[in-house]
């Protein structure tokens, strides 16, 4: 097998290259390498990043998160609060309209929320609280609770996981467990529905009557978002050594996440930038289905604490550099608010396999089956994926290796059926760091059983944990309670943390990115 960096330096990647485009076709196309294929048109559908990405090009949010997390209007023009916190009064900026020239209103607005509430964590926790809401006028609508919603807004304009996007009130009467098949968007680009090749390429155009936000600075998914290209291709590549070949090449513009193994070769390029846009890294998670054994049994989840290594599974798909990877990784992102070394002794000092074999063995479970599923197209998933199943056997367990591609993968583990039937035992999982930063919104760290993400944990004291935290009155009520949260997550143990790692971007030189924090492909130009 010829390693990638020989292969980028012979023959062979001159065979994959295609002729540069032409200046005047270049200034007009953008074609960028997402890191995966848009498996679904709705955002509601999956927590793909990929998806989630698309679903920015093509529709908006009324508020969107800047560097810093703080919430930035842009469907929304600004909001009041009454009643102590009990009242919301949004307002609609006047100008957005949808993909098919009409006007976004409240009752759109409305109808979107609804249907997001019940997907997101977030819009879970709001639904409980919420008494009403209603439309008040075309652009005005008003959210009634029962009790105080401290974190509306960043629920709004959450960036992931799931994002609360606006569309047309016929598309979000749809049940959020019925997919969308088309899409009427209200973002900077129309997504072109008869060019879309699944597993080859998404094309989108600009839509010449989007209306920016006048407000805040390009970042994360604040500010204005803008447009600069006539049509953006997505190229699906997933072999890395053929999209480094392209970005070399010149056929395409822009790689999202270049191959940590091929980060250094690129970077020596003197037309290409490596670069890093996401500051809040990607935490690796290794998820158990709780409803099916072995790990249904807490005791058999706890066995893994003491053989656990961070920095072997981190290493293994980033290399030794610790400048690109952190362990010592508790269910918060270190570097955020709530971030403690509450319980993190569980994975720190010598690592022992013969004492994690010796608690497997106390359970009865020691030989069991696991079906851990894999999407062998994604290089970061697949890596980590094959250290925790050797981690899996040498602690007795027959640990099964499910390959697949990424779509087949993320049908497979909605399944709630036993593995046996289709179902699964763990997955591997990436999540950005955003995602991760609170309860609130961490979608691993809801323990609701059946309603939860997949993997479906319960815990009533997480979950009590959970809305204290909601409650809590300032940022130190709050790390204590975060801290809490992170004793009690060792002991239920809803996943095992594998560390956290940061990715670049890669592309043309030429190319002006006028965003960060996120990697879309907006506010981009090119130069000359």
């Amino acid at each position: 097998m010829i390693p990638r960096r020989t292969l980028l330096g012979t023959a062979a990647a001159a065979a994959l290259a295609r002729p540069a485009l032409a200046q005047g076709e270049a200034g007009q196309v953008l074609r960028f390498i997402p890191q995966a294929d848009v498996t679904t048109l709705d955002p509601l559908s999956t927590t793909s990043y990929a998806v989630r990405n698309h679903a920015h090009l093509c529709w908006d949010t009324l508020y969107g998160l800047d560097l810093e997390f703080r919430p930035q209007p842009q469907l929304a023009e600004g909001h009041q609060v009454e009643d102590g916190g009990l009242r919301w009064v949004f307002t609609l900026r006047d100008g957005p309209t949808f993909h098919d020239g009409e006007k976004i209103r409240a009752a759109d607005a409305v109808a979107s929320i609804r249907r997001w509430m019940v997907r997101d964590t977030h819009g879970q926790t709001l639904a409980t609280r919420l008494e009403e809401i209603r439309v008040l006028d075309d652009r005005r609508f008003a959210l009634r609770l029962r009790r105080p919603f401290g974190a509306m807004l960043d629920a709004l304009g959450k960036s992931s996981s799931y994002p609360c996007f606006i569309m047309p009130e016929r598309f979000a009467n749809t049940p959020p467990t019925t997919p969308l098949t088309e899409i009427v968007g209200s973002g900077p680009y129309r997504f072109v529905a008869g060019e879309l090749r699944s597993g080859a390429q998404v094309v989108y155009r600009r839509y010449d009557r989007y209306s920016p936000t006048p407000q805040g600075a390009p970042g994360g998914t604040a500010g204005p978002k803008l447009a600069h290209f006539e049509r953006l291709e997505w190229r699906i590549i997933m072999d890395p050594a053929t999209a480094a070949a392209a970005l070399q090449a010149g056929e395409v513009d822009w790689w999202e996440r270049v191959a940590p193994d091929l980060r250094d070769l690129l970077a020596r390029r003197r037309d290409v930038v490596v670069e890093r846009l996401e500051t809040n890294g990607t935490v690796a998670m290794l998820r158990p289905n709780h409803l099916h054994p072995p790990f249904d049994d807490p005791a058999v989840r706890r066995a893994f604490l003491p053989a656990l290594d961070q920095a072997e599974f981190m290493a293994s798909i980033m290399g030794p550099d610790r400048a690109r990877w952190r362990d010592g990784v508790g269910c918060f992102p270190p570097g955020s608010t709530l971030a403690s070394d509450a319980g993190l002794a569980a994975l720190q000092g010598p690592r022992d396999l013969a004492r994690g074999r010796a608690a497997l063995a106390a359970t009865g479970k020691a030989g069991s089956r696991a079906v851990v599923i894999n999407p062998g197209d994604q290089v970061n998933n697949n890596a980590l994926t094959l250290v925790a199943i050797d981690l899996m056997k040498k602690l007795g367990l027959d640990a099964v290796d499910a390959t697949s591609d990424w779509g087949t993968m993320l049908q497979r583990r909605s399944r709630k059926e036993p593995p046996s039937q289709g179902g699964w035992n763990a997955v591997v999982v990436l999540f950005g760091g955003e995602d991760l930063a609170n309860p609130g919104g961490h979608p691993l760290l809801r323990a609701n059983g059946g309603d939860a993400w997949f993997g479906w944990p319960s815990s009533a004291r997480l979950e009590e944990l959970r809305e204290a935290w909601l409650e809590a009155a300032d940022l130190d009520a709050q790390q204590r309670i975060g801290r809490d949260i992170q004793t009690q997550f060792f002991e239920d143990l809803p996943y095992w943390p594998l560390g956290q790692y940061f990715l670049d971007s890669g592309y043309r030189r030429g190319l002006q990115l006028g965003r960060r924090g996120v990697t879309l492909p907006l506010n981009v130009r090119r130069q000359g």
